[in-house]
């Protein structure tokens, strides 16, 4: 059972000369981070999550409670939200929106957990062709840039036409819930699994403006070094966490049972 005598007064219930302004509370919880368990928030963003670290692997049946936890021994973790959205079947995948659901299942058996869903937008549109590389197959680069296909005679760039699809929704939605939950002071610390650098703006403003402990948990080493250095602390969400924090299989429901995947 958690200690409700070391859970902080809130600031709204003291007197106003006894507040502390965002940067003074900012520095308070950035001092005593090692040394308490702050109430702590996780947000994952789930495709940079499954590209960054789980694509490629024996280990997408993710339990995210068990995952954090470990993640964060030092913090406790009260709420955990994952952002995703509904993928399509794909002539080359026609199983991919079965699998997924199959997760999204398994994780509406966790009570910590909440999932939130964007939408992917599909386009035809009309791109630049980069030059190919004849040995190898990889596009060619030079000075650091794609070389760019054109004509010999003309120099008219190549162009063709791109089925593209987009993931719409996921950062707006983690960097709104990050906000929302900052200015209701619902939590001391919140940890992104991001390597997004378009949240730069969301989590400054949840530092300056409410004085949030930041904490990231990048899916790719190398990830954005911007955000890094924005961040009150690093944990680096290693492969060993991954392989301890598997869903059992099947994973009992209220109205029966999931599997994993069989192709997972």
């Amino acid at each position: 059972m958690k200690n409700s005598a070391s859970k902080p007064i809130s600031s709204s219930l003291l007197p106003r000369q006894l507040r502390l302004p965002g940067a003074r509370r900012a520095k308070a919880r950035r001092c005593s981070f090692r040394d308490s368990l702050l109430d702590t928030h996780v947000y994952i963003d789930g495709f940079n999550l499954y590209y960054g670290l789980l694509k490629g692997t024996a280990f997408k049946w993710l339990d995210l409670e068990r995952f954090c936890d470990q993640l964060l021994p030092k913090n406790t973790v009260e709420k955990i939200y994952y952002f995703t959205a509904k993928v399509d079947a794909r002539p080359q995948d026609p199983d991919q929106p079965v699998r997924q659901q199959a997760y999204l299942n398994a994780l509406a058996t966790l009570p910590r957990v909440e999932v939130h869903l964007g939408t992917f937008m599909s386009s035809v549109v009309s791109q630049v062709v980069v030059a190919t590389d004849p040995a190898t197959g990889r596009y060619m680069k030079a000075g650091g840039q794609p070389v760019l296909k054109a004509d010999p005679v003309t120099g008219a760039l190549d162009k063709a036409w791109v089925h593209k699809t987009e993931e719409k929704g996921s950062d707006v939605n983690l960097a709104a819930y990050l906000l929302r939950d900052a200015y209701r002071s619902a939590c001391q610390c919140a940890v992104i699994i991001s390597n997004d650098s378009d949240l730069l703006t969301p989590i400054r403003m949840a530092k300056a403006d409410c004085g949030l402990t930041i904490g990231l948990a990048p899916p790719r080493p190398k990830g954005s070094v911007e955000l890094k250095r924005l961040a009150d602390f690093k944990v680096e969400p290693r492969t060993h966490l991954l392989v301890s924090s598997q869903f059992s299989d099947p994973v009992a429901t209220i109205s029966g049972s999931v599997h994993k995947p069989v192709a997972w």
